[in-house]
């Protein structure tokens, strides 16, 4: 009996021993092959919409300890209940939103859009068969889609810009077959006709006596005056600051006269042809003049500087491009100098500007023209004195008067045409105007020298004939 217990207790050492050998291979094995660890995945912040002056609710399952926002002039967060925080969206922009608790943290991000979905709805309400987007970026709103004519297109311009008048409004709506030219070249012409008649009439008599000297004026026109002599015997002279046109005196009887009578017509003609290009919705300007100095004085200093006043030809525009309709905003200007009507300041003779404006809006297709016309500037003046009494008398009162008219007329027109141009490719460029001979002969070439090969282009290149020749001398 002892010796059969002996026996099993032998055979179960040795299938326990079998057993832990067998199991530290397989963990050692399993020692050797460790499995790899994934990389860690940053968590996904959880994410809040709203639009720019709505509010909205953000719930928590835990007691709120604080919270923090970034930027409060985006979004602000108030806290209103321990699980509960009130947020206000005020203006576009993206920020982050940190609550806290007593054991765990949680952040938000806080996406605030602009007010464009109340446009997009007034747009779809008035629009409703048109096919019109609107985004919004923090200075400007985008109008994007295709619409069915210019009408369209530019109505829908201007409802964005008065719902967001401090946003610059973008555009981008299409026709059906439109143009994709964004410039637009003005070909403007300016026609000034100036007519000008001026008619002058008076006489001045004299009397230059051994017993006295008398005289007869209106003062119109320049009359002779009278120089006492080196000696108080001597007799008073005359002095003639002008003869005016008619002069006669009589040395033997002592009587003169002067008389003015002139006439005089002027004619003046202008005309300009500026050509100018602008992008859509950019203002283009054009000037051909010049520019005068005027003083100015200086508070209590005294002091003068010098200030310049442009004058001349001005063009001012503003193209809107719709399809195939281009609406401008135009303003010309012509302004000269009137030295008549001028001032003197400090010695300086500074002229007044004589100018002629129009301004207007417009709509036109390419290639259409228009006329701003019938920029009348008609002037009248009459101008007339005489000696009381003496010019009522009969025949000779006529000699008592005298009498200067004037009369002036400008007629400014102005022909406008616009026109959508697209930049040439470098094949594309036409030649220059080039006279059929050689700006500068090249040298002759010294006894032993070849000369300089090769050409400058067209203008500077050998003829056809000279290369054929010296094809043929070769051969």
């Amino acid at each position: 009996m002892n010796s059969v217990t002996k026996w099993r207790r032998a055979i179960g050492l040795v299938a326990l021993a079998a057993c832990v050998e067998a199991g530290g291979g397989g963990l050692a094995a399993r020692g050797d092959q460790q499995p790899e660890q994934a990389p860690a995945v940053p968590p996904q912040l959880k994410r809040v919409a709203l639009t720019a002056g709505r509010s909205t609710v953000v719930l928590t399952d835990f007691d709120i300890s604080r919270i923090a926002v970034t930027n409060p002039a985006v979004a602000d967060a108030v806290v209103v209940q321990p699980r509960e925080i009130l947020i206000d969206g005020k203006s576009a922009g993206t920020v982050s939103l940190i609550i806290w608790g007593a054991t765990q943290r949680e952040q938000y991000d806080l996406v605030v859009e602009p007010g464009v979905p109340n446009l997009q709805r007034q747009l779809n309400i008035l629009f409703p068969a048109e096919d019109i987007h609107v985004s919004s970026s923090d200075e400007a709103t985008i109008l994007s889609g295709q619409v069915s004519n210019n009408n369209v297109v530019l109505r829908a311009g201007e409802i964005a810009q008065a719902s967001a008048s401090k946003a610059k409004v973008i555009n981008l709506l299409q026709l059906p077959g439109g143009s994709e030219s964004q410039q637009v070249i003005l070909q403007v012409r300016f026609a000034e006709v100036n007519r000008r008649a001026l008619t002058e009439l008076g006489a001045n008599l004299l009397l230059s006596r051994p017993g006295g000297v008398g005289r007869s004026t209106t003062q119109q026109f320049a009359a002779p005056g009278f120089q006492n002599g080196q000696n108080a015997s001597d007799p008073q002279d005359m002095v003639f600051s002008d003869f005016l046109n008619l002069f006669f005196f009589s040395r033997t009887q002592g009587v003169g006269a002067v008389i003015k009578a002139l006439k005089s017509h002027g004619f003046f003609q202008s005309l300009a042809e500026p050509n100018l290009i602008a992008y859509n919705n950019e203002e283009a300007s054009f000037l051909a003049g010049g520019e005068i100095p005027v003083p100015v004085v200086q508070g209590a200093t005294g002091t003068v500087t010098v200030q310049y006043k442009e004058f001349g030809i001005r063009l001012t525009f503003k193209p809107t491009i719709a399809g195939d309709v281009i609406r401008l905003k135009v303003k010309p200007e012509v302004s000269t100098l009137d030295f008549a009507n001028g001032i003197t300041l400090s010695g300086f003779r500074i002229p007044a500007l004589s100018v002629r404006r129009a301004e207007t809006d417009v709509e036109l297709r390419d290639g259409q023209s228009f006329v701003v016309a019938g920029l009348l500037d008609n002037l009248t003046q009459e101008n007339g004195t005489e000696i009381p009494v003496l010019s009522k008398l009969p025949i000779i009162g006529n000699l008592f008067k005298s009498k200067a008219d004037s009369t002036e007329r400008t007629e400014l027109m102005v022909l406008i045409t616009p026109r959508l141009v697209q930049p040439l490719d470098p094949d594309e460029v036409p030649p220059l105007p080039t006279r059929p001979r050689r700006f500068l002969p090249p040298p002759e070439p010294e006894p032993g020298d070849e000369g300089a090969s090769g050409g400058g282009g067209t203008v500077d290149a050998p003829s056809k004939t000279s290369a054929k020749k010296a094809a043929k001398a070769k051969n």
